[in-house]
């Protein structure tokens, strides 16, 4: 009678192995994701007249405006540099977000 549950010839170690690893691998993503919430991106607009900083939570932390760039007369130009800048300091923070996760999936071929 054969027995119930386990592996044949020997799967039960490779299996503990791979649970391990797939448990150290989800380890070091939590903590990857947890810098990433940490970190800060700031990117600029109308060369540097309009600066943004958000943060890894995806909020924006600061807003910094060249008083030049203040012209109450063209409030659409302005608005327009806070949404470049706002956007460009997510492409950057998501950049940063993929590359941080390339190191754990970049080794697994097609797995996922």
């Amino acid at each position: 009678m054969a027995k119930r549950g386990g592996f044949p010839g020997g799967m039960p170690g490779n299996m503990n192995n791979l649970m391990k690893q797939a448990q150290r691998m989800q380890r070091q993503m939590e903590e990857a994701q947890k810098e990433l919430e940490e970190k800060e991106v700031t990117a600029t607009a109308g060369g540097g007249a309009v600066e943004i900083t958000v943060t890894g939570k995806h909020e924006i932390k600061k807003v910094k405006l060249d008083p030049e760039v203040v012209d109450p007369d063209d409030v659409e130009m302005l608005e327009d540099l806070i949404m470049a800048a706002a956007n460009e300091a997510f492409r950057k923070l998501e950049e940063e977000s993929q590359s941080q996760m390339a190191k754990f999936t970049g080794g697994m071929g097609g797995m996922f």
